[in-house]
């Protein structure tokens, strides 16, 4: 999320919009909703195909612009900024691709879509000044930057797009706002010229005795036009090409984070949850397709991410050893000791003897005030966004921030053991590469609401070692070392042509299970959870390769 806030209020409408969707999807309406791990497929694929890649922190738009215009590049993306960069080598919108046309010959294979540019548009507009686009887009709302008087401007210049005329259009009513607003612009030389007029239409809007508004609406917008100025030379061309970062400013808050962290925040290897957490100490959850009867699938993973928020945001003064008793559990507080635990801090608050859980008191985080510091959490109450406020927890083998790339990788995946109530020697017999999968399967397990059935479980099962199987199977696969002595490869083929033929094609399909859905929407919460844990951690355990 980018520090000044001035998207937050959309971000919040698109979560909003997505419960909605998501909802229509289990009452088998029309619907579009990503799944939560989408993102770290697609940053595996292009880890596989050997595509370098840097993640931005908050907006990148500006980034990407000066990276296109430094190496002549196009961009390809659905953002509508990008309609006004002046990029020379122009914006390929992803929804004007025609996908399913595949082009030419084997060796020269091609896409067809449709290439934007600047220079075209302003040609449409009779030859407009394109140093205007950057107002229009200010004006229209574009730009969350924009001031909040450009609403009394808009009605005002379109109603002067249709006495002034000028470009496409001369004459004729605009179709839009857009289009009225760049048939107004298109009448002036130059942005001082445009600007001169925003000065004399506020002024004359706000009648006597309050003139001198428009002046300041104009500075305004100029420093709000300055978001599309972008650089010939690109600071983030030296990543792609030596591995550096230029300084982030020190108010930017990631400028805080240990240096192996933004590193790993550079690759795409830290995730954004986290990078949330701790700038913000707020972070929006995901919507997934679940029933909405029900608490939210993240709930389940809640003491997952506590245990990230504590170590994002503990302090080496305010923590002590556990064996020393400084920091007690509060009034109310879960104790997690030995066999069986409560929920520590949002789930179902219920202990049993087969949640085996090795951990000491859980201690609060607190500034030296003594005041709680909470994270605010942006998830799904019934069918609305709600906002709940979690508290950091501390584990018994609590590990500080500034301490991780010196903590030995042992003490870095006990703590990942501690969080998810596994042990090492009951994971040894799965493959390493698995390992993560397993030990979330058991914390899904005793953690889920409502428990999940047998054969949900077995269906998960049979799911990982279809996608092993499928991988291992695929031409060039590369062969992984074998759990077992000796691996049969036909027996391997012949398993996997048993299981495929089990699929549910797609004439056959049923109706939605609602409720195999929401439990299964619970278990990838709790993988998302944890492999933002496992990340922040330095990975201790190897990611699982979440597209099989």
């Amino acid at each position: 999320m980018d520090p000044s806030d001035k998207k937050f209020a959309t971000l919040r409408q698109r979560l909003q919009s997505r419960i909605k969707e998501a909802d229509s999807i289990c009452h088998g309406r029309n619907g579009s909703v990503l799944p939560i791990l989408v993102r770290k497929v697609f940053l595996q694929v292009l880890n596989q195909r050997g595509i370098p890649l840097v993640q931005c922190p908050a907006e990148a738009d500006w980034e990407i612009a000066c990276l296109a215009r430094q190496w002549n590049c196009p961009v390809l993306t659905n953002d509508s900024d990008f309609y006004i960069f002046d990029l020379p080598a122009g914006y390929l919108p992803l929804n004007f691709f025609q996908w399913t046309n595949l082009n030419g010959k084997a060796s020269q294979r091609y896409i067809p879509s449709r290439c934007y540019t600047t220079n075209n548009l302003c040609r449409c507009f009779g030859g407009m000044n394109r140093e205007l686009l950057p107002l229009c887009a200010v004006l229209t709302g574009n730009d969350y930057g924009a001031p909040k008087e450009t609403e009394t401007l808009l009605a005002l210049a379109d109603v002067s797009a249709l006495g002034r005329g000028g470009g496409r259009g001369r004459g004729k009513a605009p179709v839009s706002r857009v289009e009225g607003i760049l048939i107004w612009l298109s009448s002036f030389p130059n942005v001082t010229e445009a600007l001169k007029e925003v000065s004399r239409l506020m002024d004359g809007a706000a009648g006597a005795g309050r003139r001198g508004q428009g002046g300041g609406l104009s500075s305004k917008l100029l420093a709000a036009m300055q978001e599309y100025n972008i650089k010939a030379q690109s600071p983030l061309a030296p990543w792609f090409s030596e591995g550096t970062l230029a300084p982030r400013g020190k108010t930017s808050g990631l400028a805080q984070l240990p240096e192996c962290l933004s590193l790993a925040a550079a690759r795409g290897q830290l995730s954004p949850l986290a990078l949330d957490a701790f700038v913000m100490q707020r972070v929006l959850l995901i919507p997934q397709v679940e029933n909405s009867k029900l608490a939210s699938s993240h709930c389940s993973s809640r003491p997952i991410r506590q245990a990230v928020y504590g170590i994002l945001l503990q302090k080496a003064e305010n923590t002590a050893s556990p064996a020393s008793g400084a920091l007690p559990a509060k009034a109310g507080q879960v104790q997690m000791q030995g066999r069986g635990r409560g929920r520590g801090g949002g789930g179902r608050g219920q202990q049993g003897p087969e949640h085996v859980f090795n951990a000491a008191p859980v201690q609060t985080q607190s500034h030296g005030s003594g005041s709680p510091i909470f994270v605010e959490e942006y998830d799904r109450l019934d069918l609305n966004l709600s906002k709940k406020q979690v508290e950091p927890v501390i584990l018994w083998n609590h590990i500080h921030l500034d301490g991780l790339s010196q903590a030995p990788a042992a003490v870095r995946l006990g703590v990942l053991f501690e969080v998810l109530g596994v042990t090492q020697s009951a994971l040894a017999p799965v493959p390493l590469h698995l390992q993560l999968a397993v030990a979330v399967t058991g914390f899904w397990l005793r953690e889920a609401t409502p428990a999940p059935s047998q054969p949900l479980l077995q269906a998960l099962v049979i799911g990982m070692i279809y996608g092993e199987l499928t991988s291992n199977n695929q031409p060039g696969a590369p062969r992984k070392v074998p759990v077992a002595p000796q691996l049969n490869w036909a027996a391997e083929r012949g398993f996997l042509s048993a299981l495929d033929r089990q699929r549910v094609r797609s004439g056959e399909r049923r109706r939605m299970d609602v409720g195999a859905t929401h439990c299964l929407s619970q278990w990838q919460s709790c993988l998302w959870s944890a492999l933002c844990l496992n990340q922040l951690l330095l990975v201790p355990l190897p990611e699982p390769n979440v597209s099989l």
